[in-house]
Order: C-alpha cells, then sequence, then structure tokens
C-alpha cells in the first residue's frame, strides 16, 4: 500500500541565535563534554523526567497535548516558541549546550535543512515507522511527519462556481486575471509548493506555470497570511487563493456562514492529488534527554498523542489508523493526497526560490 494510499484511507474511514528570546524558556547550564559527559546525559535522560522542545508550532494549542502527556507518562515537556529559521539558528549557536531535544517544525523542507545542517540525528523507531508512512519521513530517520496541512485551492462561494476549478496549474490560465491572492515568495508555504510543481512537471514547466500565477495576481494581492487570504477572498478582493486546508477550517468552525469554499486541487483522473506538507519533528544532534524525546515523538504518532496533536489544529493525523476529527470530513469531504516523499521539498527548495525570483514573484 502507497503512503498516499494509506493517507486517503485512512481520511476515508472518517477520514536566532544564543540569547534569542523566543517564548519563555531560559537556556539551561551547560552540558558536560566527552565520555564521562555523555554518560551523565544517558543518566539524566533516564532520571529526569523532562523533555525540552523547540517549537515552530505555536498555535496556542500545544500546551493540553504536553499536559497530556506529561499525565500518562510522568515526563514533563517543557517548549519555546520561534519560527522554523530562528530555532535553526538557535540549535546552531548553541551547539552542544542546547538543552533542546525535540526540534518541531511545521514545513518539510524546513525539517530538511535541520537535517542537512546536523541539527538533527538519526532515530531508530520501530514504532514510528509502523505509524508514520514513508512517504512523510526521513529516509534516514531524522524527522518524521506528526500531522499533514494540505494547502489547496479556496474560492468566494458568491463569485466562483466548483465546476470553474480543477488544478494548481489552471490557476495560470488568462481567465483568473485580476482574481488571485497569493501567499509571498518568501514564505517557506510557498516554497514548497514551488517545489511540488517542479517535482510533478519538471522546472522549465513549473516555472510557465508560476509566471501565470503572477500574471494573474495583482500586485497588492501577494499577502503573508493564510487567514487573511481567506478573509480577503470573503471580503471581495479577489476571487481565488491558495491556502493551508486548516486555517479556513478554523474560520468556519467560528462562523459557519463564512462564505469561502474549500476545493480540493488535482482529483481528476489522472491527475496527482492535492499537496501535502506535515508538521514534524527530530530528535536534536546534542539531546540531553533523548529517551525522553523518543518516548514523546513516539507517543504523538500514536492514538492519544495523534488525536490532540492533529484535532488541535484542524489537521489530519499522519497515521493512517488514526481518524481525523468528525469537522474535517464533514466540512471538506475526502481528498486524494499527491504521492511526492516530503522530503523532497527540502531538496528542491533551491531550485524553487531561484524559480521565483526568476519570475518576478514578490
Amino acid at each position: 500500500m502507497t503512503h498516499a494510499t494509506a493517507v486517503v484511507r485512512r481520511i476515508g474511514r472518517g477520514l536566532a541565535l544564543a540569547g534569542l528570546v523566543l517564548g519563555g524558556l531560559a537556556l539551561g547550564s551547560a552540558l558536560p563534554l566527552g565520555a564521562a559527559g555523555q554518560a551523565q546525559q544517558a543518566q539524566q535522560a533516564q532520571e529526569e523526567p523532562l523533555v525540552v522542545v523547540y517549537s515552530a508550532r505555536h498555535y496556542g494549542y500545544m500546551e493540553p497535548v504536553f499536559r497530556r502527556f506529561k499525565e500518562e507518562t510522568g515526563i514533563e515537556v517543557r517548549f519555546t516558541f520561534g519560527t522554523d529559521a530562528e530555532l535553526r539558528e538557535r540549535l546552531k549557536a548553541e551547539g552542544r549546550f542546547t538543552p533542546a531535544d525535540v526540534y518541531l517544525g511545521v514545513d518539510a523542507g524546513s525539517l530538511w535543512l535541520a537535517a542537512q545542517e546536523g541539527l538533527l540525528q538519526p532515530l531508530d523507531s520501530p514504532v514510528l515507522r509502523r505509524n508514520v508512512p514513508e512517504q512523510f519521513r526521513d529516509p534516514e530517520g531524522r524527522w518524521y511527519g506528526l500531522t499533514l496541512r494540505l494547502r489547496t485551492i479556496v474560492h468566494s462561494k458568491e463569485r466562483v462556481s466548483p465546476d470553474e476549478l480543477s488544478t494548481y496549474e489552471a490557476l495560470a490560465d488568462p481567465r483568473w486575471r485580476g482574481r488571485l491572492c497569493l501567499r509571498p515568495a518568501s514564505h517557506v508555504y510557498t516554497q514548497s509548493l514551488v517545489a511540488g510543481l517542479i517535482a510533478a512537471h519538471g522546472v522549465e514547466q513549473a516555472e510557465t506555470i508560476v509566471r501565470g500565477w503572477v500574471a494573474n495576481t495583482p500586485p497588492g494581492n501577494f499577502i503573508n497570511s493564510d487567514t487573511r487570504l481567506a478573509q480577503t477572498v470573503a471580503a471581495g478582493g479577489c476571487d481565488v487563493s491558495i491556502i493551508s486546508h486548516y486555517y479556513l477550517a478554523r474560520l468556519l468552525r467560528e462562523d459557519k456562514g463564512f462564505p469561502v469554499g474549500l476545493f480540493w486541487a488535482n482529483q481528476g483522473a489522472g491527475e496527482r492529488g492535492v499537496h501535502a506538507n506535515i508538521s514534524g519533528a527530530g530528535l536534536v544532534t546534542w539531546a540531553p534527554h533523548p529517551q525522553n524525546a523518543r518516548r514523546l515523538l513516539e507517543w504523538l504518532s500514536e492514538g492519544t498523542g495523534q488525536r490532540l496533536f492533529a484535532d488541535g489544529n484542524w489537521e489530519y493525523p499522519v497515521n493512517p489508523e488514526v481518524e481525523p476529527h468528525p469537522f474535517l470530513i464533514e466540512t471538506f469531504g475526502v481528498p486524494r493526497v499527491d504521492p511526492i516523499p516530503v522530503w523532497r521539498y527540502g531538496e528542491l527548495q533551491r531550485a524553487a526560490i531561484e524559480l521565483l525570483n526568476r519570475v518576478g514573484y514578490p
């Protein structure tokens, strides 16, 4: 069974720098060095019920998840927030003196970069390999996806019929001239989306598609917030956008009458499926509490951990055996997911950025 099939089956069933202050966790004391220090770290991991998380996922839903983990395991979770880039810089600056055990990112490309920069170590876990489909994890086990974030088309219910929509590629058609609004090129979500286009079509065809997007998007409609993109569609500032599904889920949860609909892109026969990204995590190279970090990541990948972690932000569980929240299935239906391994977003990130620069994407 392919990983994309596993996701569809599951959904179908129910379907910057040391000293930088990023969130409220002060740096710990320096770790001891050498073999004796490593032995002490191992002992500390067994004796001290603590795991420290550097998290780029900062939507206010983390505290209940970590409280439940402590209730079930007795291990306290301390965490600090920042952007993916800020947290990577902090880890590089701290090195072996870092208090962090887990790096939690919100984009596969960012996790790939952290691994390439030597910030994450391989974690050989049969539990994680069983729970996280291969498509959504690092081939060397340095990071694992924990939830799915499906980036797709949204549209005005008043001005656009779903029958007018089909694929990401079709949004380059001149019929959408002046009607699009998009996230800027500087955001990693845009970079990963374009990396997916490159993987599917090659650089030349992907560049033609993105040039069409730029031509169809007025200069003021490059907006650095998925929530504001959806609100701009609702207010009539544009007719169509591309956002991650959970932003619209939040808005609809607050207001069932919000006049923006979701359209799962690329679902036709022979089409590749909707663009899937992840939030995920890896074991920091110098983790002081590696065994506790392992327990946390394994717990997040199954059962209660998956449900709490995904449902808190209206994301889909990555584990095929865990059902998504009923609200997602009732509201958005059943998507077919692009089978591309998400680590390729990192591998192709440079090519995506160069393409965005060439076409003048703001």
